[in-house]
């Protein structure tokens, strides 16, 4: 089972790991926006077998790109170190018994995460403030949903802030409010389109019940990096209410 903490949001987790469990199946948990999330008070990507953190350049740390694999126990490490250094057998020679692959972080982006971790609860922190501030002055707008903690299991990073615009109660729709904000200088971004939509995978088959469709065809990613004041927020929510107003 491959469960997502999307947009820093944690997954019902539990949940997830109950129905692994009653029927003995892996959990590989992609916690890649999930860095600093937690469920219950227990950290994103320490409830599966294996959890996943990306690094790329838009997270809430980064090394330019690649990432972290959490591991449950030091031989589990050994093994997957081993297969991400191309399966080299102790031999002063090269000597190859699997299949392996370079999977390695350089030693310079290491060097570069090291030093982003130390601004790593500096970054949640500023994240959550945004978010909060967001949630105040979408208070009460009717028709634009801003995506928070649904209860106190809960605890996002809110990599980013999401929202949902109803177009019958707003009067107009994500991608007019998206270029209307591309206009005053203020970059967004679409929620991400589900996989199954993808020319790519369109001949593959998906079981799906139309919510993510429709979460697509709503949502808009707003401004929420370490560099947003407060001042920019109060300017982009005041852009986007205008572009509510009908």
């Amino acid at each position: 089972i491959l469960p997502v903490h999307l947009y820093g949001m944690p997954a019902r987790i539990d949940e997830i790991c109950a129905i692994a469990a009653k029927y003995d199946i892996s959990v590989l948990e992609d916690a890649a926006e999930a860095l600093g999330s937690e469920f219950k008070g227990q950290k994103c990507g320490t409830f599966g077998t294996f959890g996943v953190l990306s690094f790329n350049g838009n997270k809430m740390i980064t090394t330019s790109g690649g990432g972290a694999l959490i591991v449950p126990d030091e031989s589990t490490k050994k093994q997957t170190m081993f297969y991400a250094t191309q399966a080299r057998e102790p031999f002063p020679h090269y000597q190859h018994e699997k299949i392996g692959y370079n999977y390695r972080m350089s030693n310079i982006c290491a060097g570069i995460g090291r030093g982003q971790m130390t601004v790593l609860d500096e970054h949640i922190a500023h994240h959550r403030h945004v978010h909060a501030l967001y949630e105040k002055a979408f208070e009460g707008v009717d028709g634009i949903t801003l995506k928070s903690n649904p209860d106190g299991r809960f605890n996002a990073n809110y990599w980013l802030s999401t929202i949902l615009i109803d177009p019958v109660k707003t009067g107009t729709n994500y991608d007019e409010v998206r270029r209307n904000l591309d206009e005053q200088g203020i970059e967004t971004r679409p929620l991400w389109k589900p996989m199954h939509l993808q020319p790519v995978y369109a001949a593959n088959p998906c079981y799906v019940n139309g919510v993510s469709e429709r979460l697509f065809n709503m949502g808009l990613c707003i401004p929420a990096g370490p560099w947003v004041t407060d001042e920019d927020v109060a300017y982009i929510v005041e852009q986007i209410r205008a572009c509510c107003k009908g």
